[in-house]
């Protein structure tokens, strides 16, 4: 076997001069293939989706998971310039294969298990995918030479936020404090190690929570849609006064491709909407939302919300400082969260009328995260 050797981060830019050319705005744009690692999950889907518009060459990598679903990049997959794997990335020789068939000239790696409350019943599952996966497509990444390797990672690896902290950035010192948060974490420190070590062009990205079309029903807002159309019960945890950073998941792949485009070998770059909100009251925004674009014979959505016992370990607070990022590339959250809400809102309408009914899969929505306090 080929003994493998640190190839330095100059040696990595003058192989990439070939597969790159100058953009008007003073981009680098890659031009060579770019693999989307969780290519049919939702933030990962409107990625491809906006890429292969684009033009770009797409290699769209999925393991077709309970929250991968081929309709949320539909149009991409008859696309002369889309290709799809499905391939598991836990499955070192299956990855090997696709770098080597494909030889990507940018890693764009999104694959991952991502609910915390899953994260807290199968600590397992997400050790072996976020931090073995990831290992497994950074060295599959050395051994193609690729020149840029996009991290793709979440404000909480930073921890909880008390109501008077200022916001996370990209300097604040890593406390995870969830299974999930951890193993993001762990993938972190992998990624800027292979950086370092072995001069593998690597940026890492975090980023606060997203919303948007095709997001699975496990997540606060789609769920809470979801059930709100059917007439079900509305689940807030605890006392609903947790408070989360909220962005448009198409202001955040404008931020990833501006990371691709623009972005530095060894930066960390944080992207935030600037909209924090405690759960309850993005709960009642959903509820108002729904009352003026799908009304309820019964009354009121908001008669629906019910509290329930917190998640164990419940973070209190994220929020993401992002003047940095918006700096370095030249980048901000275009959308307000109120009309991306709305937005949002109108496509789960449009896609499963008031019913909401063929979107969760095999997903019934029952209440998960409760090993730990159960």
């Amino acid at each position: 076997m080929q003994s493998r050797q640190r190839r330095s981060p100059a040696a990595f830019q003058r192989a990439g001069r070939r597969s790159r050319r100058d953009d008007p705005s003073g981009a680098r744009v890659v031009t060579g293939p770019i693999l989307v690692t969780g290519g049919a999950g939702f933030i990962g889907s409107a990625l491809v989706r906006r890429l292969v518009a684009d033009g770009r060459d797409v290699v769209t990598l999925d393991a077709l998971t309970y929250a991968g679903d081929l309709k949320a990049i539909e149009g991409a997959m008859g696309a002369p310039n889309h290709s799809f794997e499905k391939v598991d990335i836990r499955d070192a020789a299956a990855v090997s294969r696709v770098f080597q068939q494909h030889r990507p000239r940018a890693v764009m790696h999104l694959a991952a298990e991502s609910h915390v409350d899953r994260s807290i019943d199968t600590p397992d599952t997400f050790v072996e995918t976020n931090v073995i996966g990831t290992l497994h497509l950074l060295q599959a990444a050395r051994e193609v030479q690729v020149e840029r390797f996009i991290h793709v990672s979440t404000d909480e690896v930073f921890g909880s936020l008390s109501p008077t902290d200022p916001p996370f950035n990209e300097r604040t010192p890593y406390q995870p404090r969830s299974p999930y948060a951890a193993s993001k974490a762990a993938s972190d420190h992998l990624a800027r190690a292979w950086e370092h070590t072995y001069g593998l062009p690597v940026m890492v990205t975090n980023c606060t929570n997203n919303y948007g079309p095709y997001q699975f029903p496990e997540k606060l807002i789609p769920l809470m849609i979801m059930r709100g159309l059917r007439g079900e019960p509305l689940p807030v945890y605890g006392d609903g006064s947790n408070v989360r950073d909220w962005i448009y998941v198409e202001d955040h792949i404008e931020g990833l491709i501006a990371a691709l485009d623009r972005g530095r070998a060894g930066e960390t770059y944080g992207f935030g909407g600037g909209a924090e909100r405690r759960n309850i009251d993005l709960v009642r925004t959903l509820c108002a939302l729904l009352d003026e674009l799908a009304p309820s014979p019964d009354g009121p959505h908001e008669r629906l919300i019910t509290m329930v016992k917190d998640r164990p370990g419940h973070d209190f607070r994220y929020a993401l400082d992002f003047a940095s990022t918006r700096a370095a590339l030249r980048w901000a959250p275009r959308n307000t969260f109120e009309d991306g809400l709305r937005r949002t809102v109108r496509w789960y309408l449009a896609r499963h009328g008031v019913n909401a009914s063929g979107w969760q899969g095999s997903y019934r929505q029952e209440r998960l995260g409760l090993a730990g306090g159960a």
